[in-house]
């Protein structure tokens, strides 16, 4: 016995893709699921109208998202770039750690999506502190050396990023924190 997806009635079904339990029932079932057919239809839809509408400041938030969640979960337990204070473990957003930029966007927009120039910090250094960047130079030097610092100081090249490039970044940055939270358990 099977209860009926409409009425709730107990029938015995006859095949694989018996529902209802009367022609009644069969025809209200098939308007419901021929309207969430419509509705999932239509979601699709607009998610395709909303990925026209995306400017490049749109990518460039969806990439600069997915990389800053990377180093936020890459670095946590470990100490701070700047102070040394133990960074929290935390996995939610806005928790105790920031991916603070050694050199900062508005200076080095090039160095924005660059590894090298971001690393985790305490929320009290890259945001009241404005980064704190004696400290964080000398946190550099300690933690890699000297010429990885004056590499990343001197490098000056410009980039110039396309939306497929942005977009190439967020999945990057989306596979590594995956592949990162498996190897975390």
């Amino acid at each position: 016995m099977t209860k009926c997806k409409i009425c709730r009635a107990e029938f015995v079904k006859r095949s694989m893709t018996h529902k209802s339990c009367s022609p009644e029932c069969a025809e209200i079932f098939g308007r419901e699921q021929t309207k969430k057919q419509v509705a999932k239809k239509e979601r699709e839809e607009t998610k395709v109208r909303k990925e026209k509408l995306k400017g490049r400041r749109d990518y460039i938030r969806e990439a600069k998202t997915a990389m800053h969640a990377y180093v936020r979960a890459r670095d946590a337990g470990k100490q701070c770039i700047s102070c040394d204070t133990w960074l929290p473990v935390e996995s939610k957003l806005g928790g105790g750690l920031d991916a603070g930029h050694f050199r900062s966007v508005g200076s080095a927009k090039h160095l924005e999506f660059d590894e090298r120039n971001v690393h985790g910090q305490c929320k009290h250094c890259n945001q009241y502190l404005a980064g704190n960047a004696l400290e964080y130079r000398k946190g550099l030097i300690k933690r890699f050396n000297a010429e990885f610092v004056e590499g990343l100081e001197n490098d000056n090249e410009p980039r110039k990023l396309t939306i497929d490039d942005l977009k190439e970044i967020k999945n990057k940055y989306r596979e590594k924190l995956k592949s990162l939270s498996r190897a975390n358990g």
